[in-house]
């Protein structure tokens, strides 16, 4: 079954598993609102559809994602800040609520919201290019997803402290050695690799599958949803400050931005 609501997210099912593809390559992948809207979609759908047993979450080979659209985020968002209602809250709480297992497939940059959606998902590969960063601070905003209680558990403190403060771009192999991805392949291969480990878990017992994954996250879980909504408070009120204003407007601007007064 092939359902396109949205031309930039392509959601096909076969076989147990449903593929949701970020399809919008000559802009890098990066995420619109109405883009977070068809992923929320489908994930609530496959949640309860007896037809999907797994989901997974593929980009290109190239790139899996930029993050948020920047123009996108800036026409779309109220004066007050990011609504808790948005689009991508509504995407980030479907992440958290999905009972089935989940697959991302990785290759290329994944920025911002590329990197910290990985930490909702049960199983990553990666291509041998990709390249995850989150550079909330270098925006003038803080992290999103629950990142910033997920990542030092993760990674330690100091490691998930260099991340996030610095912002910059660390390599598959990093990855894989603090734990963010199960396996590193070639990048034409991480798509197929994650179809592969999908179609192993489509014949498993299904009821089996989510007991599995309740028992090893429900322990977290109230924290995760508490932690995702305070972030999300912070992220509003620092989406209109003068930081983030600096920095949005020196990204389309094309300048480096000026945080001395900041």
């Amino acid at each position: 079954m092939t359902d396109t609501p949205n031309q930039d997210i392509l959601v096909h099912t076969e076989a147990g598993v449903r593929t949701i593809t970020l399809n919008r390559v000559e802009k890098k992948n990066s995420i619109t609102q109405a883009m977070y809207g068809a992923m929320a979609d489908a994930l609530t759908s496959a949640a309860t559809d007896d037809a999907v047993r797994v989901v997974v979450l593929q980009g290109d080979a190239t790139v899996f994602s930029a993050g948020n659209d920047i123009g996108d985020f800036l026409a779309r968002q109220s004066g007050q800040g990011l609504p808790e209602q948005s689009p991508v809250f509504q995407f980030l709480h479907a992440l958290l609520d999905f009972p089935k297992p989940l697959i991302a497939a990785v290759a290329g940059p994944a920025v911002g919201i590329g990197t910290t959606m990985l930490l909702h998902c049960d199983l990553v590969y990666a291509g041998d290019n990709a390249a995850f960063s989150m550079p909330f601070v270098n925006l003038g905003l803080c992290p999103e997803a629950a990142s910033s209680l997920l990542l030092p558990r993760l990674f330690g403190y100091q490691r998930a402290a260099e991340a996030l403060l610095l912002g910059e771009p660390f390599m598959a192999e990093a990855a894989l050695e603090v734990g963010l991805v199960n396996r590193v392949v070639p990048p034409t291969e991480v798509n197929g690799y994650a179809q592969a480990q999908a179609a192993k878990l489509a014949a498993k017992p299904l009821s089996a599958l989510i007991e599995t994954k309740r028992l090893m996250k429900g322990s977290q879980r109230d924290a995760v949803k508490a932690q995702m909504a305070v972030e999300g408070e912070s992220f509003g009120r620092m989406l209109t400050a003068p930081a983030a204003r600096e920095a949005f407007t020196a990204f389309m601007e094309k300048r480096k931005p000026d945080f001395s007064k900041c």
